[in-house]
C-alpha cells in the first residue's frame, strides 16, 4: 500500500481525471503510467487501475460530499479505494443478478448483500458499488450508485480463498449488513446515465493493465535472443512481430483515450474490442515468452511464469474475454437490426 500511495502521490493515478481549473484529464497518460508499472509487476497495475476508476466515480458524481477535500486526499494517495462494479457490469449483460440490495430509508438507503471479491481493499479504503433499489410500487426498477466504507457500521471484509496469481491485491469479499448509506455517500441515482457516460473510461483505463504485461514478456523474449535465437526463430510469436501488432494496437488506444466520454454505441463497441484484443495479445505474448526463455522461464522465481498468470487474469478479470464478445455481438446486432 505504501508504494500506491508513493505513485498516487507522483500523479501516476490521477492524470485521467479533470484538474481544478478546468483542465481535461488526460486518459492516454493514466494508461501509459499503469502500463510502466505493469511492465514490472501486473498485479501492482491492476490495483493502481482500481485506484484510478475510484477516482473516476468520486469526480463523475458530482456530490459535494464525494468531491471536494474527499477526492482531494484520494489523488494525493493519502486515502485509497477501489471498484466494486465486477457484478454489476454483468448484471447490466445479462450475466448475473446484482447481488446488492438497497432499501429506501428516511437520509438513504439500507444495503445488504455479498460481493464475494472486490481488490484494493483494507478496513480504511473505500470502493465503488451498485446496489439494485427494492421498491414496492410499481415504479420501473433503478440502481443506484454509492462509495462503499469499508470500515462502516455492517461492513465485513473476509478473506477470499487462495487465488493462482494476482496476491497481495488486497481482495476480499465483502458481506454488508444493514449497511447504511447517506447522502454523502451517493455516486448516482439512478446509476446507469453515469455508468453510460462512464464506461468508455472504466474500460480503457484496464488496457494499461495488459499494455504492461504485454510488453513485459516482449522484452524478457529480447533478453534471450543472443543466447537462444538460433532456436527460437522456430517458434510462433516471435518479439518483432508480436511488438509490431502491439504497438498498433497500442495507438488505436491511445487515439480512443482522447474521447474517453464519447457514449457513442461505435464508440464503446471499438473500445470492447480494443479491450479483447489486448486481453488476447496479453495471452498470447505471456505464454511465447515462456517458450522462449525455456526452462528458466519456468522456474517459480521467474517474472516468465508470474506473467503467465497474470495475462490469465487479465483474459478473466471483468469484463472478461467471453464477456467482451458477448457485448460487442449485442451492441452490433442493436446498431444493424435484422
Amino acid at each position: 500500500m505504501d508504494l500506491l500511495k508513493q505513485l498516487a502521490a507522483a500523479g501516476a493515478m490521477s492524470a485521467h481525471l479533470e484538474k481544478a481549473d478546468g483542465t481535461p484529464g488526460d486518459y492516454g497518460l493514466a494508461i501509459l503510467a499503469m502500463a510502466e508499472a505493469a511492465k514490472v509487476c501486473g498485479a501492482t497495475g491492476f490495483m493502481m487501475w482500481c485506484q484510478c476508476v475510484a477516482g473516476l466515480y468520486l469526480q463523475a458524481s458530482g456530490n459535494p460530499g464525494l468531491t471536494g477535500e474527499r477526492l482531494a486526499r484520494h489523488v494525493r494517495g493519502e486515502t485509497l479505494g477501489g471498484t466494486g462494479l465486477s457484478n454489476p457490469m454483468k448484471s447490466f449483460a445479462q450475466i448475473e443478478s446484482l447481488l446488492l440490495k438497497a432499501t429506501p430509508v428516511d437520509g438513504g438507503y439500507v444495503v445488504n448483500g455479498v460481493l464475494p471479491w472486490v481488490s484494493n481493499l483494507a478496513p480504511d479504503h473505500y470502493f465503488g458499488a451498485i446496489a439494485a433499489v427494492q421498491t414496492d410500487g410499481p415504479g420501473a426498477s433503478r440502481e443506484m450508485m454509492f462509495m462503499l466504507r469499508c470500515n462502516a457500521p455492517g461492513v465485513t471484509l473476509k478473506t477470499c480463498p487462495e487465488f493462482s496469481g494476482m496476491e497481495g491485491t488486497g481482495t476480499f469479499s465483502v458481506h454488508c449488513k444493514d449497511l447504511f448509506v447517506g447522502a454523502d455517500d451517493i455516486v448516482a441515482d439512478p446509476a446507469k446515465p453515469t455508468i453510460a457516460r462512464i464506461r468508455g473510461g472504466f474500460v480503457l483505463l484496464q488496457c494499461g493493465i495488459a499494455a504492461g504485461i504485454i510488453q513485459g514478456a516482449i522484452d524478457s523474449m529480447w533478453a534471450v535472443e543472443g543466447q537462444l535465437g538460433h532456436v527460437n526463430q522456430f517458434l510462433e510469436d516471435r518479439p518483432a512481430d508480436l511488438q509490431a501488432e502491439f504497438d498498433a494496437l497500442a495507438g488505436r488506444i491511445l487515439k480512443l483515450a482522447e474521447t474517453p466520454f464519447d457514449t457513442s454505441t461505435d464508440y464503446f463497441i471499438d473500445v470492447l474490442d480494443a479491450r479483447a484484443h489486448g486481453a488476447e495479445l496479453c495471452l498470447r505474448a505471456a505464454n511465447s515468452a515462456l517458450m522462449h526463455q525455456g526452462a528458466r522461464g519456468y522456474l517459480m522465481g521467474s517474472e516468465v511464469q508470474r506473467r503467465v498468470r497474470e495475462a490469465q487474469f487479465v483474459a478473466i478479470v471483468t469484463p472478461a474475454i467471453k464477456h467482451l464478445r458477448k457485448e460487442i455481438a449485442r451492441l452490433s446486432a442493436e446498431e444493424m437490426p435484422a
